[in-house]
């Protein structure tokens, strides 16, 4: 079950890191440009994290799981967004809520896997709490910048309690 449970994880984060990836090539020069670009290295890191969970429990990489995630990125791309050969904003939008689901289940397997690490010497409880605090900043800069992106796509002003915590990292 447990590897069952890490390899749809690890298909779940490389789809997010392809995700995160082109979010951020995308924005390089906007407002939100930099905190993306560090999401992307963060998101790719924490994929690599999962990488050494499985190798420390002997779980073998179910590569097809690997692989459909991947295709699922690319997919996930060709759905209506209102326009037909542009980039729309609504994709902003719908593209970080989905980056905030996939770091809220990340966050979740995170916490399963520091309950095990309680009782397993191949884990490590303190990595889990570091890497359970870097996801909980990541969902939060993740929130920030979909709120941005939202008032952008439909209009209406942003929260500034929710838009100003750490703004000054999201310039660029």
């Amino acid at each position: 079950m447990l590897g069952v449970y890490l390899n749809d994880h690890l298909a779940g984060a490389t789809a997010g890191v392809e995700l995160i990836k082109r979010l951020a090539g995308e924005n390089r020069d906007r407002a939100g440009g930099q905190a993306l670009a560090r999401l992307a290295q963060e998101i790719a890191d924490d994929r690599d994290e999962l990488l050494d969970v499985l190798a420390a429990l002997d779980v073998p990489v179910s590569h097809y799981k690997t692989w459909m995630g991947w295709a699922g990125e690319k997919v996930g791309r060709l759905k209506p967004n209102g326009r037909l050969f542009s980039r729309s904003p609504l994709s902003q939008v719908i593209e970080l809520e989905m980056m905030g689901l996939g770091i809220e289940g990340k966050a979740s397997a995170w916490r399963s896997l520091r309950t095990r690490a309680a009782e397993d010497a191949r884990l490590d409880e303190d990595r889990f709490d570091v890497l359970l605090d870097r996801a909980h900043r990541q969902a939060e800069t993740v929130e920030r910048l979909r709120v941005l992106a939202a008032v952008a796509a439909f209009g209406g002003t942003a929260d500034p309690s929710v838009t100003t915590h750490g703004a000054e990292e999201d310039r660029g």
